[in-house]
């Protein structure tokens, strides 16, 4: 992994915990996702216009993956709805460098060395610490499931979509096309679930939506780009630092507590991410 492909990486991550800032601020996650949704479904149009037709190969890979997009908002906006920015977001993403690595490495998709494996499995445990206080800190445990299935959402479209846009030869154009697809099953899907009450009635909630939107699709391109450039698990687990920054946020924003727990998680994280880099 260069320079260039690991500091892009984590300004990805930047902007990854910021539009998940947004989406647990609004009083109705589901309502914040759809508009998120159609905002990157509205950028993803402005981008494939400009990008060459996509191969035949790549469909099913971009279909794929706006079904497992699907899946993943589903499940972080209804885990938002029971837990706080600080603990859902380390159990959403916590899982999904170690799946990502398992695959990779059953599969020998990359090259992995022993010390980048040792950085990612102590960046788990940074994770795993993280979100311990799920269990010690009387938190709503209603918000297990839906964080798990987050995860696996998370670790199966970094698969599929590192894969796809190799196949494609253009990050680009595919993420635009695979956003564009999330929202096609998504909309009708949520429309099902809540009826009409979750499109939102005010231009404040359709602002704050468009902009997380915006800071989703720029993030995912980013990271959809450096798949292509460095190994996937590496590129998985370095993004997962967006978790330092959902903390900070929380903290400073939403009020959450910083205590002895999340520091020591925050120094693991950050240890594994050094080890990615030797």
């Amino acid at each position: 992994m260069t320079l260039t492909v690991f500091c892009a990486v984590l300004a990805a991550a930047v902007l990854h915990a910021v539009w998940n800032a947004l989406i647990r601020r609004g009083t109705d996650k589901q309502t914040a996702m759809l508009v998120l949704t159609l905002g990157n479904a509205l950028t993803g149009l402005c981008v494939v216009v400009t990008r060459p037709w996509p191969a035949s190969e790549v469909w099913v890979w971009i279909v794929a993956s706006g079904m497992i997009h699907t899946a993943y908002q589903l499940f972080l906006a209804y885990a938002y709805e029971q837990g706080d920015l600080s603990r859902v977001y380390p159990l959403a993403r916590g899982g999904a460098p170690m799946i990502v690595l398992a695959v990779s490495l059953a599969f020998a998709l990359d090259p992995v060395t022993g010390t980048e494996v040792a950085g990612v499995l102590l960046l788990g445990a940074g994770l795993a610490v993280m979100a311990r206080g799920v269990f010690t800190s009387g938190e709503s445990r209603r918000m297990l499931p839906f964080a798990a299935g987050s995860a696996c959402a998370t670790a199966a479209y970094t698969l599929t979509d590192g894969i796809g846009a190799r196949i494609g030869g253009d990050p680009v154009g595919y993420t635009g096309w695979l956003l564009i697809a999330a929202a096609v099953f998504y909309v009708p899907v949520i429309l099902a679930l809540r009826g009409r009450r979750v499109v939102p009635r005010t231009a404040r909630v359709w602002g704050v939506g468009l902009v997380a939107g915006a800071c989703s699709f720029i993030a995912y391109v980013i990271v959809v780009w450096a798949m292509t450039q460095a190994p996937i698990a590496l590129v998985a687990a370095l993004r997962e630092t967006s978790i330092l920054f959902a903390v900070l946020i929380g903290w400073r924003f939403f009020d959450e507590i910083m205590g002895r727990q999340k520091i020591i998680a925050a120094m693991l994280i950050v240890a594994g991410v050094v080890l990615t880099r030797i």
